[in-house]
């Protein structure tokens, strides 16, 4: 098939194919009238990296996933690597959740403070905006 096609089947563009060849995670075969062809295996390929961009992984951390099913695994993470790579992201997205937990307890005590010097303000002793019943602190 050719890159529109490729494009068109896969949900993306065919510039964003031609980035991923320039990036090396896409080799195109070349036509006699220079065309770019693909087959089904490239067509997969681009899949996997869309539907792990989706979740979050960069162009880049895709390698190692693009790497596996070039050497044949019937799945992008069969491998070490691959597996890794989810462990290295997991854990990156965990100390950003932990972070804005700090944020949001900062941000708690700022608001507590600024309504309670507010004039004519009751102390607020419910829950604030955001707050899901049963987290209270004791």
């Amino acid at each position: 098939m050719r890159i529109g096609e490729l494009a068109r089947r896969a949900g993306t563009t065919t510039r964003a194919l031609r980035f991923y060849e320039s990036q090396g995670l896409l080799s195109a075969r070349r036509a006699p009238n220079g065309y770019r062809e693909y087959d089904e295996a490239d067509y997969r390929l681009v899949s996997e990296i869309l539907a792990l961009q989706a979740a979050g992984l960069s162009l880049n951390d895709t390698r190692p996933f693009v790497d596996c099913l070039r050497s044949g695994h019937e799945s992008g993470d069969s491998c070490p690597d691959s597996i890794e790579v989810y462990r290295r992201k997991l854990a990156d997205v965990d100390a950003c959740i932990d972070r804005l937990k700090e944020v949001r307890a900062g941000l708690v005590v700022k608001l507590t403070d600024a309504l309670e010097r507010q004039p004519g303000m009751c102390n607020m002793t419910g829950p604030l905006p955001g707050d899901t019943p049963g987290d209270e602190e004791p």
